[in-house]
Formats: C-alpha cells, sequence, structure tokens
C-alpha cells in the first residue's frame, strides 16, 4: 500500500513538473520515485517471492530508498534562483539514474553477491551513521516547510512538514534497532502514515479544484507562482458565436464547442502550447521559451487549417479568428481557491486579444512584435495601422499567410 501511494505521489509531482516547469516540484517527484521504487524491491525480500531466504539487498532497500530521497527532500526546501531549465531539462536523467541504480540493485540482490548476499541482524555504527544522517536531512527539510508555510499557510504544506517529521522518525527506527526486525512495524507505518498525509493533502487539492493540474501549486517556488517573461500569446474566438447560439439549440452549441476545442487540443501540444484556456467561445494559448514566435505561428496557421476543415464539414459553423502578440507578460499562478489557473496576463495579452478581434474568419493576425520573431521566414500582408482599444497610438499588425518549412 505504501508503495502505491507514494508511486501515485511520484507520477503526479512528475506530470507537474513537467507541465509547470517547477524545479521543487521535480526535486520531490525524483525522491518518491527513489522512496517508492526501492520499497517495491524491499517488498521481493518476503520469503517465497522471489528467493527463498533473506538476503541484506532486498532486506535494506526501502531503507535505502528513504535514504536516497532524504537529500531531495531538503534541497526541495530551497528555492533556486532563476529559471529551473537546466535541472528540468535534465528529468529524464535523473529518473533514468534511479532507475539503473534499482535494476542494479536487484540483480545484485538476486544473484546473492557481495556484499548484499548475507542478512542484516543489526545494523552497526556505519549503517547507524548513514540513517541518522538521513533524519537530519528530513528533519532540515521540515524546518525548510515550517518556513514556506509561514509564508503560504495551507494544509498541503503542513502535511509536508508532518511527513518529514515522520520519515525522519523512520530513518532513526531503522538505525537505531538493536535488531533490524525489531522495528519492522515501526517505521513501515510511520512511512505510511508519512505518504498517506501527503497523498491526502493533495486529494483535497484535487476535490477542491475539480482536476489534478494545480493540486501541487502551494508547494511551486516564487518563480513558478508568477514571475515576467517573454511570451507569445494566442487568442481566438468564432465571428458570429452569439447569433449563431441565439438561433441553435444549446446541446448543438455545446457540441460544437467541444468538437472545436478537442480537436485542436493535439496541435497544442504539438508545438509546445501552455495547456489552453477557454472561455466561452474563445481560446487562449501561450508559447513559452526559446521560438515561441515561430511554434506560435505555425500552430496558428495549422489551427486555421484544421478548424476551417471542420467547418466545411458543418455548414452554418461560425468560424474562429485569431490574433497573437508577443512581448513580456506575467506568467504565473491566479492563486483563487477552487478555480486555480495557470496563466498570462499583461499588456502583451491584452494586444493579442484586441488583434483577435481586428482579425476575419479565418485570419491570423500577427502584431509588429510577433512579426519581428518571424522575419525571413514569414508571408504576411501588412495592414494600415490599426486603432484598438486600450492603445493612445494606431498599432501595426499584419495578417499571416504562410511561413516557412
Amino acid at each position: 500500500m505504501t508503495g502505491i501511494i507514494t508511486g501515485a505521489l511520484a507520477f503526479l509531482t512528475g506530470e507537474a513538473a513537467a507541465r509547470r516547469g517547477d524545479a521543487r516540484v521535480l526535486r520531490l517527484s525524483v525522491a518518491f520515485v527513489a522512496a517508492s521504487g526501492f520499497l517495491g524491491l524491499h517488498a521481493l525480500a518476503t520469503p517465497g517471492v522471489l528467493l527463498s531466504g533473506k538476503n541484506a539487498g532486498f532486506q535494506v532497500a526501502s531503507a535505502i530508498g528513504l535514504l536516497l530521497a532524504s537529500p531531495l527532500a531538503a534541497w526541495s526546501a530551497l528555492e533556486t534562483d532563476g529559471p529551473a531549465a537546466s535541472l528540468l531539462g535534465r528529468r529524464s536523467v535523473l529518473y533514468g539514474a534511479l532507475g539503473t541504480l534499482m535494476v542494479l540493485w536487484a540483480a545484485v540482490s538476486l544473484a546473492t553477491l557481495p556484499p548484499l548476499d548475507q542478512p542484516i541482524d543489526d545494523p552497526g555504527p556505519l549503517l547507524l551513521g548513514i540513517f541518522a544522517a538521513g533524519a537530519l536531512l528530513y528533519g532540515l527539510a521540515a524546518a525548510g516547510y515550517i518556513r514556506l508555510y509561514r509564508r503560504r499557510p495551507r494544509p498541503l504544506l503542513i502535511a509536508a512538514v508532518g511527513a518529514f517529521v515522520l520519515l525522519a522518525e523512520a530513518m532513526l527506527a531503522i538505525g537505531l534497532g538493536r535488531n533490524w526486525h525489531a522495528t519492522w512495524w515501526e517505521w513501515h507505518l510511520l512511512m505510511l502514515v508519512a505518504f498517506g498525509l501527503v497523498a491526502r493533502g493533495a486529494w483535497k487539492e484535487w476535490q477542491a479544484e475539480g482536476s489534478p493540474d494545480e493540486i501541487f501549486s502551494d508547494v511551486y517556488e516564487e518563480r513558478t507562482r508568477g514571475h515576467r517573461e517573454d511570451v507569445s500569446v494566442f487568442f481566438a474566438d468564432l465571428q458570429g458565436f452569439t447569433a449563431f447560439s441565439e438561433r441553435t439549440p444549446e446541446d448543438e452549441v455545446r457540441a460544437m464547442l467541444d468538437t472545436y476545442f478537442s480537436s485542436a487540443t493535439p496541435i497544442v501540444e504539438r508545438y509546445g502550447g501552455v495547456r489552453p484556456q477557454t472561455i466561452g467561445d474563445a481560446l487562449m494559448v501561450v508559447f513559452r521559451e526559446e521560438g515561441h514566435e515561430l511554434r506560435a505561428g505555425r500552430f496558428a496557421l495549422e489551427f486555421q487549417a484544421g478548424m476551417s476543415s471542420l467547418a466545411d464539414q458543418h455548414p452554418g459553423w461560425p468560424r474562429f479568428r485569431v490574433g497573437i502578440n508577443s512581448g513580456d507578460a506575467l506568467v504565473g499562478l491566479i492563486d483563487a481557491r477552487g478555480a486555480r489557473s495557470f496563466t498570462a496576463t499583461g499588456d502583451t495579452v491584452n494586444l493579442a486579444s484586441r488583434l483577435e478581434g481586428q482579425a476575419r474568419a479565418g485570419e491570423v493576425v500577427i502584431a509588429a512584435a510577433t512579426y519581428e520573431g518571424l522575419v525571413g521566414k514569414a508571408l504576411v500582408e501588412e495592414l494600415e495601422p490599426l486603432e484598438v482599444k486600450g492603445k493612445a497610438e494606431r498599432v501595426q499588425a499584419y495578417v499571416l499567410r504562410s511561413l516557412d518549412a
């Protein structure tokens, strides 16, 4: 049961780290992978599962998993400076290294090779010192999350504090036992309660938010929760949607929107856009990191081609118009309890929305800032400077016709 809970936490935190680019959640994910993986190896030590007798390899596996997780837990309590791209870009290496270590550990244990061939009846001073170091690291993790809780008094953070305290106790229970099995039930129970606390906190967040997307948002680093970043923002809505919805049964309108938006999601993922946000008939997608202008432009053209094809199959359906702008925006979490979302805000976003309103059905209108990122690759039609709401001066814009392959 403990292994299943920890494995689920490893998966969910890994998904959150990849989706939001958060280094703290990634460290927690790797820690959960270490704990769950080695706990699974420990389960194989049960006599009659793989071996008739016991050996140290399987016997101490869960303790080793906890030990490997302890520095990651302590590290996750720290706030890193600057982007976490370097660490996140190596997440496959981190997971791969852990997986390789587990495979090697299992192979040596199954082959009953030294030094993992003989069962351990007493940890001895060396293991005692190692496990004491693990307990200290979990204590540091708990202290770090207490500081974080003081800034953000949220249930998931206090659950993490309790979990790290219990894991520190588990490490001490392993190391201080006179006989290796004297405290077997104690430290297994401590692990179960520790990871159960975090799982319960995550489940409560899931229930409150209605989805797993932001259940670890209380743990995010400050940079993830809000920072300024150069992005491209895509806006689309359906021209003539209001008139269409007035003359069309509600279930048909809903079916149309479901068809359009479900068809758009795979295209968003292909071009690396942040999870799309929908408001009524409108769609917003943010493109981050290097080359965001080009990816946003390619996405927009493929989006319009795909949506036009759907509209051709359903005569009378309204068609999308699209606007794109690039520039500095505040990217982060809108922390509204029960309706948390990760989005971009600011003048760059507002202008993208205004340009979408200037486009005709089937068109992609881009701002001058976006065009600058596409020079030499884009075929455009220059528009007369546009008057847009919120801007004192006219805005230069272009209709994007095509992009070089």
